[in-house]
């Protein structure tokens, strides 16, 4: 051993491999239990194999320790396969594994002889054969995530927009919700229709599909948009609670994109917050500049 390798304890580190390591094999191997997907249940179930053997090797370093249980993290990712899917969770996984490679490599610069070979093995195992395997995880849902972002941002831009233009019109907050419903259903038929045409002239999802989920998110979006206006008879704190509903399920679905597409979700959530915020501005004016020009301010009631 070198002396730089003398002078390195590599307890600490190996005791946060085997703690990290541990945690991903009984994740992938509960997944691959649920997992109904011959394709995707074997995937898992080789990703689990390959943690672990990682977290034997490095329990074999320091067999005194017991791994952490992480019994909260564990069950949180067990409900985010539920809700969100297999891609999502696992490429959330995936991000955390970053941190991972970054400690692998700092204890490659300090170890030499067996444990050198083994770290360089799990390296090249994070790195290129677990990405490698992930990418070959195939869900029907992310076939469509275009036509939900569709549908979805579409109908909170839209929504939002008819609710601010009626705080000009009405001090009703029945009838703003009213009109939101009806121009959302409206709406929806005509996006989901769009979506069937494109999808059609493009061949590559199923056009019925592609429109019944783009419809069928726009009318969801509409609906809970227009709760608020259900809920209480203050227009303002209805208006205030829509757009809040608006900002989250954006940010929320931004989110679920960005992890997806392995991309940025700082910036996206700016700019949707930001298409939000003006759209409901300019229609708010346009709806004053309406309402007065046509004396019908606050005649709905």
């Amino acid at each position: 051993m070198s002396r730089a390798s003398e002078a390195y304890d590599i307890e600490t580190d190996a005791m946060f491999f085997c703690d990290d390591e541990h945690f991903d094999h009984r994740v992938y191997r509960e997944l691959a239990k649920r997992e109904r997907n011959g394709q995707r249940r074997e995937l898992l179930e080789r990703l689990a194999e390959m943690e672990r053997r990682h977290y034997e090797f490095w329990q074999s370093l320091v067999p005194s320790h017991r791994p952490k249980s992480r019994s909260l993290r564990f069950r949180t990712i067990l409900l985010l396969r539920a809700l969100l899917g297999l891609t999502f969770v696992t490429k959330l996984l995936e991000r955390h594994e970053s941190e991972v490679v970054r400690r692998y490599r700092s204890v490659l610069d300090k170890v030499d002889g067996q444990v050198r070979e083994k770290v360089e093995e799990f390296l090249r195992d994070e790195e290129e054969h677990e990405r490698a395997l992930l990418s070959q995880i195939d869900e029907p849902l992310l076939r469509y995530i275009g036509f939900v972002a569709l549908g979805l941002s579409d109908s909170m831009i839209e929504v939002t927009g008819v609710h601010a233009g009626f705080l000009g019109v009405t001090a009703s907050t029945v009838v703003a919700g009213v009109a939101g419903l009806i121009v959302g259903f409206a709406a929806s038929i005509s996006m989901g229709v769009a979506a069937y045409l494109k999808a059609k002239s493009e061949l590559r999802q199923n056009p019925i599909a592609s429109g019944l989920v783009t419809g069928l998110v726009y009318l969801l979006s509409t609906v809970l948009l227009a709760l608020p206006y259900f809920a209480t008879h203050d227009m303002l704190l209805a208006f205030s609670s829509s757009v809040a509903l608006a900002i989250a399920m954006a940010s929320f679905f931004t989110f679920y994109v960005a992890v997806v597409n392995d991309s940025s979700f700082g910036r996206e959530v700016l700019e949707n917050v930001a298409l939000i915020m003006g759209t409901a501005a300019a229609t708010f004016f346009f709806g004053e500049f309406l309402g007065n020009l046509f004396g019908i301010h606050g005649y709905f009631r």
